[in-house]
């Protein structure tokens, strides 16, 4: 009988034990499991730092809701001229540049520079000190003060020229200066003085000389000429571009930045008055002159196939023209960043 009750007490502690060890085996289960958790958090993907460049005018106007709220950096450029050599050796990111001028350097870099979006539509016009200028043939034998040669303005000012039957070389003079600046203070100081200007700059032209008028809206002059073409174009001033290989390293970097534009555009054209002081904080232009430009600034953020449409449309205008003003040759498909 003893033996009997010694064996039943032998097995109960075996059995206690196995138990005990059961226990003990759940919780080294669980140990990897913490252990995975801290290893992915520290493997997680460090933050992009995402360098933007925009010159100083509607281009950057868009972007100061972004300014004062996201964690990119920023940099204004005055002229176009600061953008380029930042952009094609790395050490910008994104940059808001002249349509026309995404074109060539995407050519020159054989693919190297993709188009996020269309940021601005036309935003140039004629404007002068006097009483002259009621239409386009009005231009023939004027002297034009206008800045941006090379880039969209002149070929937008020569398309629009040629096409009422003005010949850019012979027709007219058209002094081309370094800043939008230069022309305004030409425009200021000469009577009967024409000049091509985009906004802001017009508001600033007649807040230092009441007299200066807007002549012509040369989006509008644009559009009468597209009546009659099968294909039609728009007149666009700026995009937003990417370095290609920044585009494929930070896909998801690349699409919260469109996102957060949309939302940094809607803002400005929303909220013009508040809009307006940002742009003078980040020394665009000031409060006053930004809040009456707003309205005429045709500030916009259109991307995937309707940027495409209307782009490709517009450079192949600019390409009847002159091949050298889109590079040579219309970008092919993949120039269009499109989700």
């Amino acid at each position: 009988m003893k033996k009997k009750i010694m064996a039943m007490l032998l097995t109960a502690a075996m059995m206690v034990t196995a138990f005990a060890g059961c226990g003990k085996t759940e919780k080294k289960a669980e140990e990897p499991k913490e252990t995975r958790e801290e290893v992915a958090e520290q493997t997680e993907k460090a933050p992009v730092d995402v360098n933007i460049m925009a010159l100083k005018g509607p281009t950057a106007m868009g972007l100061v809701e972004m300014m004062e709220n996201s964690d990119y950096n920023f940099s204004i450029a005055a002229s176009v001229d600061e953008v380029s050599p930042k952009l094609l050796q790395g050490e910008t990111d994104i940059a808001a540049i002249p349509a026309n001028l995404a074109s060539v350097l995407y050519n020159k870099t054989e693919g190297e520079i993709q188009v996020l979006a269309i940021n601005t539509l036309g935003v140039l016009y004629i404007v002068e000190n006097g009483e002259t200028i009621q239409s386009v043939a009005d231009l023939k034998g004027k002297t034009i003060y206008a800045s941006g040669k090379g880039a969209t303005p002149e070929y937008a000012l020569n398309y629009i020229l040629s096409s009422n039957g003005i010949n850019p070389e012979t027709d007219v003079t058209i002094e081309w200066k370094s800043e939008h600046s230069e022309c305004v203070a030409a425009l200021a100081n000469g009577e009967n003085s024409v000049a091509m200007l985009p906004q802001p700059f017009v508001t600033t032209a007649q807040a230092k000389n009441p007299q200066i008028r807007t002549a012509l809206d040369l989006t509008k002059e644009w559009d009468v000429l597209q009546t009659d073409e099968e294909k039609k174009s728009s007149m666009i001033t700026g995009v937003v571009v990417a370095r290609k290989e920044f585009v494929e390293e930070n896909p998801e970097e690349t699409q919260e930045f469109l996102e957060e534009y949309h939302t940094s555009v809607d803002y400005v054209n929303e909220n013009v008055k508040d809009a307006a002081q940002l742009i003078e904080k980040y020394d665009i232009v000031p409060a006053a002159v930004a809040e009456k430009a707003l309205p005429a600034c045709n500030i916009v953020c259109i991307d995937g196939e309707k940027m495409e449409e209307k782009l490709s449309g517009y450079l192949e205008v600019l390409k009847a023209q002159n091949p050298q003003a889109v590079g040579g040759e219309v970008p092919n498909h993949d120039f269009y960043y499109i989700q």
